[in-house]
């Protein structure tokens, strides 16, 4: 077999393979007998099946129609692994030239275009010490938290003065554009000062009592008329204050398994420290691929994959692509970038560190991933299994073994120096971080080491 690749970008090739008789020979063969099973030839058993009687009752081209259908996919992923490139994307094939008959002797010759990950030379660990911020746990922080317990057991009251910030009030909407009437709701719960629906609604409530109506400018952020001027009207129904009760060792009986307020601020602290040391870890996990990114000179971006990147971002962003703004659009191509970039880096640190991903690894995961959606593990990996998605699963996996490799082995430090310990979210070595890490990886791998974190937190 010949192969020959130019680049055509600095992340897409074409391969130009051509194929020697003897090679294609036995995918013609296998080919026969497949079309042997199929047919009833006067004199033959099926499957057995002469090839040149074969050849002359079915036509030779539909035996290297389907011997092509089968080889050029198994040849061209010999190629892909005899030049060592690592696509990233499916390759566009095409069919050059081909023998039109058993005695032909024209070799068949196709071509494969498709998107590769880019080489990139990752830097030395040795001696490396990659610095993270210390987090601190404030009174502040513990205030916050405690402030949170307490709305949860507060209670709404009805008020007869007009609306504050901080006040709940029933309202009902409407917006028009141009004269018409795009959107209504009623009996609409809204927090005053919480900015969660449409700008300008806050300033237009505050001091509106109940039965009082206004109405304001902004703009939609949804439905068809998303990013249009609109003149909202606003009623006010009714107006409710959160009553919150007083913070004493009452409280803290009611609300946890303490008997005293310092207690539970005690355990809060605990909570929060447990949370800082979770941060940590992501920080570190952030800091790391930034010192690798920071190390390469350059990691070019496959252009066709950051495209179809960059419209699922947008996706997720608006429920209309077409009518992003400029700074969603923006959001959306920094945000693909980022992550395909982190894609490269990963892989190739996988590659680097050798990892090996065991089929228990990806049951592990997959069964991790079923359990955070609430579905049966068994069904969700025979889904995978079947949608021909596990690749991706191994995949996944070996970039969270890679990741956690690669972190054991640089030295975290705070900023005066001192090594932080991270073995609880990194694992002391690779068997111990499959069982309490790896397996726990989310979708994301940027994110398995927040999912550690999360996980230790639950512990």
């Amino acid at each position: 077999m010949k192969i020959t690749v130019r680049n055509l970008e600095p992340t897409k090739v074409r391969l130009t393979v051509t194929v020697d008789a003897e090679e294609f020979e036995p995918y013609l063969q296998e080919a026969r007998k497949e079309i042997g099973k199929q047919v009833s030839i006067p004199g033959f058993r099926k499957g057995h099946v002469p090839a040149r009687v074969l050849d002359r009752r079915v036509g030779f081209g539909a035996v290297a129609a389907e011997a092509l259908n089968n080889g050029v996919p198994d040849l061209y992923n010999k190629a892909i692994e005899e030049r060592d490139l690592r696509p990233m994307d499916q390759p566009k094939l095409d069919v050059k030239e081909t023998p039109e008959s058993a005695d032909d002797d024209t070799k068949v010759k196709f071509t494969a275009e498709v998107e590769v990950r880019p080489k990139i030379e990752l830097p030395s660990f040795d001696g490396v010490k990659v610095e993270v911020a210390q987090p601190a746990v404030t009174d502040e922080d513990v205030e916050q938290r405690l402030q949170n317990l307490r709305q949860r057991f507060g209670t709404l009251v009805g008020v007869d003065r007009p609306a504050a910030k901080g006040d709940f009030a029933n309202i009902d909407l409407e917006a028009t554009v141009n004269g018409e009437s795009v959107d209504a709701q009623q009996g609409v719960s809204y927090e005053l000062g919480s900015g969660t629906m449409l700008d300008g609604l806050d300033e237009a409530l505050d001091g509106l009592s109940a039965g009082e109506e206004t109405t304001f400018t902004s703009k939609l952020e949804g439905g068809d008329h998303q990013g249009e001027e609109a003149e909202v009207k606003v009623k006010v129904n009714s107006v409710k204050a959160e009553e919150l009760p007083e913070l004493n060792d009452d409280f803290a009986q009611d609300a946890s398994e303490f008997d005293t307020l310092e207690e539970l601020k005690a355990d809060i602290r605990k909570a929060c420290e447990r949370d800082a040391e979770g941060r940590q870890a992501t920080d570190a996990r952030d800091a790391f691929i930034a010192f690798l990114q920071d190390n390469v000179e350059e990691i070019p971006l496959p252009k066709g994959i950051l495209e179809r990147s960059v419209e699922d971002h947008l996706k997720g962003l608006t429920p209309d692509p077409e009518k992003a703004d400029d700074d969603t659009k923006k959001q959306a191509r920094e945000g693909a970038e980022k992550e395909l970039r982190d894609q490269i880096t990963l892989d190739t640190l996988a590659e680097t560190m050798k990892v090996e991903v065991s089929q228990a690894d990806v049951m592990n995961f997959l069964a991790s991933i079923a359990q955070q959606y609430g579905m049966d593990p068994n069904q969700f990996i025979s889904s995978i299994i079947q949608s021909g998605q596990i690749a991706s699963a191994v995949q996944e996996v070996a970039r969270s073994k890679g990741l956690l490799a690669g972190m054991r082995a640089v030295e975290f430090v705070d900023p005066e120096g001192n090594t932080l310990d991270l073995s609880k979210f990194l694992g002391e070595d690779d068997n111990e971080a499959d069982d309490e890490d790896a397996s726990v990886a989310a979708a994301s791998v940027a994110a398995q080491v927040a999912d550690a974190a999360a996980q230790a937190d639950a512990e």
